[in-house]
């Protein structure tokens, strides 16, 4: 039976084995090599050839992953498309949210937030307006806005935790971005204390001082979940799980300006909702968290991928608050503090991005002026700065947060600036003109005077802030891109166009105050619905509306 596997010239020689002993041992050596050796020696050899050209030729060069996300392991691909019982985001009425988890497994994420800055992944049980979606991943969200939340009697502030955490111990390099420290060792100037009882420079209050709802942060406790600041991740434990489209929704809180309410951010997102430029949607909800009391929330679009493909065909980057625009080099490593991409991932990456920084600091003024257009969509962006200033936007792309995210579209290679993160709009001077500096870009010892009072401690030195600004001082923001394109005469005239037609059709016509009416009546029939915090923080934002109204009214770039 063996015999009948031979292949014919394996029978002759086989055969001749049998007859000539004498030639038996070369036939022998052939047998050792295995048949489908012989027949694809060709084939081999030259797979073999090929791998030596590659180790000669590719050796020498060094393989280095690309990461510019921290969800790049999450799929774009919808595997299920919750479809819910009415539009998440209709802000004309009511919604509900109920959250459910297990609270040791809560306790632990809190343990971990408070001793390392990690804001970590908690599996919940989700109810929206009727509609329940298991395993949901939450986590807190926010910077600035957690720096005062205690857990166990614990704070995590800025700069880390106070309970030996020192100042820095928030954030890589200490302190805040490049690396500058508050004077007086993590101590605001004067014992710690702002002059004035609680006076900002300029006159500003803090917390509830402030149009709109001030600027102090808010009381947050780990004992009253349904108050924090969540984000709500759909996909975090079922990748590819949507809610009518939506990855992420976050739950926003007053943080450091709005109120309880949050009044200012809904209707600054109505009012850009007006014009031409992207807006996130919003709806406010009763959220109930493990059967304790309903609290109201302002419930906002975050923009993910779904939001991207609103907005066309392109790459969308959010700026992290732990990066600045400064260019770093060729190295994409080298930016994942400072960006993270949001769609596309796998088929673009950072460049667009890096080769915009550097143009942008590198170039000339006379270069700047020339060629923004090929780079950035100048009139999008001049409607951009407009707007910030109009709505008193105390952190924008400028400010400590980076509130931006950048849109690349791929039709026509340029950028558009969206913003994201208003809570801290309608904040500052009602009378501020049109030209003047709206974000918390100046600096301590720099452009922006110290209060009465108030002296920097001897000996020291203001570091420089984040924005490159060579001039020092301590610096709470600062953007390159518009800084240039504000103080450049070529853009002057397209700033003041997109003013004037942004006041005549959101202030000058009575839209924003409107907007303000018909979300406070929309929030009258919200679960959590506290009427004297509502009509408070209404009450405020209102006088200052009528206040930038009028003081704008005769302003020259207003009239023309």
């Amino acid at each position: 039976m063996a015999d009948e596997s031979l292949t014919a010239d394996e029978g002759v020689v086989a055969g001749e084995s049998v007859t000539a002993g004498a030639r038996a041992p070369a036939p022998r050596l052939k047998h050792r090599i295995p048949v489908r050796v012989r027949h694809y020696w060709k084939l081999l050899a030259v797979c073999g050839l090929s791998l030596v050209a590659l180790v000669v030729l590719a050796g020498n060069v060094e393989i280095r992953p690309i990461v510019t996300s921290g969800g790049a392991g999450k799929s774009d691909d919808v595997v299920e498309n919750v479809a819910g019982t009415v539009d998440l985001f209709d802000a004309t009425i009511a919604h509900t949210i109920t959250l459910s988890y297990g609270e040791a497994e809560y306790q632990r994420m809190m343990d971990e937030f408070i001793a390392t800055g990690e804001k970590e992944y908690l599996r919940a049980d989700l109810t929206i307006d009727g509609t329940v979606v298991e395993d949901v991943g939450i986590r807190l969200k926010g910077n600035s806005t957690l720096s005062g939340l205690t857990h166990k009697g614990k704070t995590r502030s800025l700069f880390g935790e106070d309970n030996g955490g020192g100042p820095g111990g928030g954030r890589p390099g200490g302190g805040f971005p490049g690396g500058g420290q508050i004077p007086g060792g993590g101590q605001m100037p004067g014992d710690g204390q702002m002059p004035g009882g609680g006076q900002m420079p300029g006159g500003g209050q803090m917390a509830d001082g402030l149009p709109g709802g001030g600027m102090g942060t808010v009381s947050l406790d780990s004992s009253r979940p349904e108050e924090l600041p969540w984000l709500i991740s759909f996909d975090e434990f079922a990748d590819g799980r949507r809610y009518q489209g939506h990855r992420q929704v976050a739950l926003r809180i007053s943080g450091m300006g709005g109120g309880s309410t949050v009044l200012n951010e809904a209707v600054s997102l109505a009012l850009i909702g007006k014009t031409s430029e992207p807006a996130q949607q919003y709806a406010y909800s009763g959220l109930r968290v493990n059967g304790r009391p309903v609290r109201t929330r302002l419930l906002v679009e975050t923009p993910d991928a779904g939001f991207a493909e609103s907005l066309g065909d392109g790459v969308l980057y959010k700026t992290l608050s732990t990066g600045q625009f400064t260019y770093q080099g060729e190295d994409q490593t080298d930016y994942t503090e400072d960006f993270k991409q949001i769609n596309n991932k796998g088929s673009y990456d950072l460049q667009p991005v890096i080769d915009l920084v550097k143009w942008v600091e590198q170039s000339s003024d006379a270069d700047f002026a020339a060629h923004l257009a090929d780079h950035v969509d100048v009139t999008a962006f001049a409607k951009y700065l407009a707007l910030q200033n109009l709505l008193l936007n105390f952190d924008d792309m400028a400010g400590p947060g980076r509130n931006l995210y950048l849109w690349y579209d791929l039709s026509t290679k340029k950028f558009r600036i969206v913003g994201w993160d208003y809570n801290l709009t309608f904040s500052g001077s009602a009378t501020q003109g049109p030209h003047d500096s709206t974000s918390m870009g100046g600096r301590f010892g720099g452009g922006m005077q110290l209060p009465d009072g108030v002296k920097l401690p001897e000996g020291f030195t203001p570091p420089q802030q984040a924005g490159g600004d060579p001039g020092g001082g301590f610096s709470m923001g600062g953007n390159k891109l518009k800084e240039r394109f504000l103080a450049a005469d070529a853009f002057k005239q397209i700033y003041d166009d997109a003013y004037r037609e942004l006041y005549r059709n959101l202030f000058g016509n009575g839209a924003a105050e409107q907007a303000l009416n018909t979300i406070t009546t929309t929030l009258s029939k919200v679960d959590g619905y506290d009427a004297a915090a509502v009509k408070s923080d209404a009450d405020k934002l209102r006088s200052t509306i009528q206040q930038r109204t009028t003081a704008l009214a005769k302003d020259a770039v207003v009239t023309g």
